[in-house]
This record gives structure tokens, C-alpha cells and sequence, in this order.
């Protein structure tokens, strides 16, 4: 099983990366920051409407800045959203900000609503950390997900990705199985072989949503990332292969009923096609995040040894031995999308068929 056992530092932006944001207009011009949000009156825990605490808090300004950072947040809001245009969002208000305790980037989630419906939206503000920028640029670029964010110095605005948490649909959704399990299962499949190329760690259920998307005879379903702090920064392989967390142990084993080996390296293989395809429809823009990225101290000289160590053993190609960065690993891994369709030792279903089949004997 995967286990992240230490917290991972805050790396902050550097100019190669800046750059890059600059160009392909990732920054912000609203005269706002981060540091805006930080020095409540007061805080109340906010709960759930079951009642249980969900570990953020919900901040109360004093009156006088509150006018102040809320129509700055609607104008973060605007440029997010409608190009800075701020009287196409006169109708809308910011209800509340919340604080989460306990996650790497510290982030604040405003709720902002519509006047005129009740409808409302969220999105987060954080501190910015050069690990997650760089996943989530590569998750836009070659996932089938487009990523939504600006930054404004050491500030990330980012939009909120919806679906159901995947803790939530693992307890709720998942035992009532009133949809084709092999869907989600083959879903499971492709998001573990995206994982694996991107170097995306910590795919553990509450850090992915699981869409669900009704087709005129089925069900069909998307896992989506939406915590991109450990991108390529373990050591570890399994950190980023979803397959070894126990949090998602009732997709997979959902899966091992519904999925034979054959049907398990069909879907890798179709997977890592699509990845090839927008590898190359994204070539200029992916080439300049990668010029950027290989250059980038991004983890330890420990953790950059053992990941191309065993991505070597686990392609059987030495030209992992070479990288001195992991943006050096993350290029590999992404030539090897054309070198090898399929990358069998790590099979989702496999593993657990050889494991069942140790069992019996």
C-alpha cells in the first residue's frame, strides 16, 4: 500500500515558471492577495448540514474591511469567470468565507451568489506552490479536464471542480450499484494510468470527484483530480498509482470482479493513446511547461533516485537512470507513451488477480 509519511514543503514560484504563466495569461491584475483573507475578527466552525464538522472554518471580518474584501473577491471572481467583467456580475454577492484546517496550501473557499435565483458558485484562494501549478497545468493539457486558475504573485485563484468527493461516492454510491459496475471500474482504470504519466501523487478517494454522467442507456462516470500538492515530489512509485491507496480498495474491488486482465490492458492502452494524442496536439505550450519544469528543484535528491530507479524497473528503460530533475522524469515518462502502448507491471487488476490466484494455491 502507498503512504505519504511527511508533509511536503511549499515551493515557491519560480521566474522560469512565472514566465511561463505570463504567457499563457495565467496571472492576475486584481489588486488582491492572499494575505487579505488571514486576519478574521473571529471564526466559527462550520458544519455540515448533518452537523458534523467539516474541518473549515467560516471567517468574520470586521465591518469596516469586509465591504472591502468582498468586492475585491468579486472582482477576482469576474476575472475568473467573465474576463475581469465586473457589471456582468453586478447581480451576484460573496456569502461567506471559509478556512480549511488542514490542507498543504492553507486555501480559503468563498461562496458567492446569484440575486436573482439563489443559484451560487465557489471558488478558492491559496497560497501559490510550484508543485501544484505544474500539476495542474499537465492535468489541463493532457487530461480530458480543463483546469481553471490565475495567479497574482505568491496568490492562486482557482475554480471550483465539481462532482461527488470520492469518499462520498464510495459510502453512498457505490453499494447501492444501480449503474454498470464496469464502467466505474474502467473509469478506475484510466484515471490510475494518468496518475502514473503525469506523476500526480496522492490519488487517495478524498482527492478526487467522481462525475456521473447519464448516457441514454447508461450511466457513464469520470474521475477528476482536485488535489495537485504532491505532484512528482515522492519517491515512491505507488504514491502515484491510485490502485495502491486502501481508501479506493472498494473500486478496486469492484473492479476485480467485473474486469479480466485483456479488458484491464485494453483500457491502459486506450488511455495512454488519448494521453500520446494531446501530448502532441499540445506540443508548443507543453514543450515550454517542460523547458521551464526540468530546471525546477521540485523534491529531494533522495526522492528524484528512487522514482527513476523504479520507473526504470518498471519499464525495463534505463533512460529514466539519466534525469537529474523530476521534470527531466516527467518528460521521460512522456516519450514513454510512445515507446510502450501499454506498461503491463503495473496492471490494476492483475496485481490483484496474481494475489487471488497465490491465495488459492
Amino acid at each position: 500500500m502507498a503512504e505519504i509519511r511527511f508533509k511536503k514543503p511549499t515551493y515557491p514560484l519560480s521566474k522560469a515558471l512565472q514566465g511561463y504563466l505570463h504567457l499563457t495569461q495565467r496571472e492576475a491584475t486584481v489588486p488582491f492577495a492572499y494575505a487579505d483573507l488571514v486576519n478574521p475578527a473571529s471564526r466559527v466552525t462550520f458544519f455540515d448540514k448533518n452537523g458534523a464538522d467539516t474541518l473549515w472554518e467560516t471567517m468574520i471580518y470586521h465591518e469596516r474591511d469586509q465591504r472591502a474584501i468582498f468586492e475585491n473577491l468579486r472582482k477576482v471572481y469576474a476575472q475568473l469567470k467573465v474576463g475581469g467583467d465586473v457589471a456582468a456580475i453586478d447581480h451576484l454577492y460573496i456569502d461567506r468565507v471559509d478556512y480549511c484546517l488542514y490542507a498543504n496550501t492553507h486555501p480559503f473557499r468563498v461562496r458567492i451568489v446569484n440575486r436573482i435565483n439563489d443559484l451560487f458558485d465557489y471558488f478558492y484562494v491559496k497560497q501559490a506552490d510550484m508543485s501544484r501549478v505544474y500539476g495542474m497545468e499537465l492535468e489541463h493539457l493532457l487530461s480530458p479536464n480543463r483546469i481553471n486558475y490565475l495567479i497574482k504573485g505568491s496568490t492562486m485563484i482557482e475554480e471550483h471542480i465539481q462532482g461527488i468527493p470520492g469518499d462520498t461516492f464510495i459510502k453512498k454510491y457505490l453499494p447501492l450499484q444501480n449503474f454498470n459496475p464496469i464502467r466505474i471500474a474502467k473509469e478506475f482504470v484510466k484515471f490510475n494510468e494518468r496518475s502514473l504519466v503525469q506523476l500526480l501523487g496522492d490519488m487517495r478517494n478524498d482527492n478526487f470527484v467522481v462525475e456521473m454522467i447519464p448516457d441514454f442507456d447508461e450511466t457513464y462516470f469520470r474521475l477528476r483530480a482536485i488535489d495537485f500538492d504532491q505532484h512528482c515530489y515522492e519517491g515512491n512509485l505507488k504514491i502515484y498509482m491510485p490502485q495502491y491507496f486502501k481508501e479506493n480498495n472498494p473500486i478496486i474491488n469492484l473492479g476485480f470482479k467485473s474486469l479480466s486482465t485483456v479488458l484491464t490492458q485494453q483500457y491502459q492502452k486506450e488511455e495512454r493513446t488519448r494521453l500520446l494524442t494531446r501530448v502532441v496536439a499540445a506540443n508548443g505550450q507543453l514543450d515550454a511547461l517542460m523547458l521551464a519544469m526540468r530546471t525546477e528543484d521540485l523534491s529531494t535528491e533522495e526522492n528524484i533516485l528512487q522514482l527513476k530507479t523504479q520507473l526504470a524497473a518498471l519499464y525495463g528503460d534505463d533512460s529514466f537512470l539519466k534525469c537529474q530533475s523530476m521534470g527531466d522524469i516527467v518528460a521521460i515518462s512522456l516519450k514513454m507513451l510512445e515507446t510502450y502502448p501499454v506498461s503491463k507491471p503495473h496492471s490494476v487488476f492483475s496485481r490483484m488477480q496474481k494475489a487471488s490466484d497465490e491465495m488459492v494455491r
